[in-house]
């Protein structure tokens, strides 16, 4: 493979090669503002920006209703959460709701609208789903600071064992407390 793109070098993906992100199973995500910058507020209270970051990261399941949410927290210039990947519940239960001609809480029209505008996309992925967090997120987000940016790429790490999953919980939970002590900490 070559080092160059368009005559620009590349850099190696992050991802796991051979495993497909669309498939069942629990991510941890890391996802950090450009240069680092502090626009989610502080670990007190939330920042505007910060509060679109929460409320974008709580609706990643209307969007996307095979995720569940697990631990996560919007820290000054990052976000870090658990994203649970269940195809089968999900299409489960839409089964039953065809069957039965019911659409539970009338979420199902809403689905279908959004896998068929996001069909071209291969919708249901990790990289469309943070895509799709981070592209809302900067519209609303420069409507109050137009400098407002995303760093290009984000970390992930698949969980692959209880043992791996409560640690990791864990450290989500107990990020705040530790903030001066964290790598991604700007005084």
């Amino acid at each position: 493979m070559s080092d160059k793109f368009q005559d620009k070098y590349r850099i190696p993906s992050a991802r796991l090669q051979n495993w497909d992100y669309g498939s069942n199973a629990i991510y941890f995500l890391t996802i950090c503002t450009a240069h680092r910058e502090c626009y989610f507020g502080n670990i007190v209270q939330l920042s505007e920006i910060g509060e679109l970051a929460y409320r974008f990261w709580n609706e990643i399941p209307i969007h996307f209703p095979f995720v569940e949410l697990g631990e996560y927290v919007i820290m000054p210039n990052h976000v870090h959460g658990i994203l649970t990947f269940n195809k089968l519940e999900y299409k489960r239960i839409n089964r039953y709701n065809l069957i039965t001609g019911t659409t539970g809480d009338n979420e199902t029209d809403r689905h279908r609208r959004t896998e068929a505008a996001s069909a071209k996309w291969y919708s249901g992925t990790l990289g469309v789903i943070v895509n799709q967090y981070k592209r809302v997120c900067t519209i609303n987000a420069r409507k109050i600071d137009p400098d407002f940016s995303w760093q290009s790429r984000f970390y992930d790490h698949i969980i692959r064992d209880e043992e791996s999953f409560q640690r990791i919980s864990n450290y989500i939970l107990n990020n705040p407390m530790n903030w001066t002590d964290d790598k991604f900490f700007i005084p």
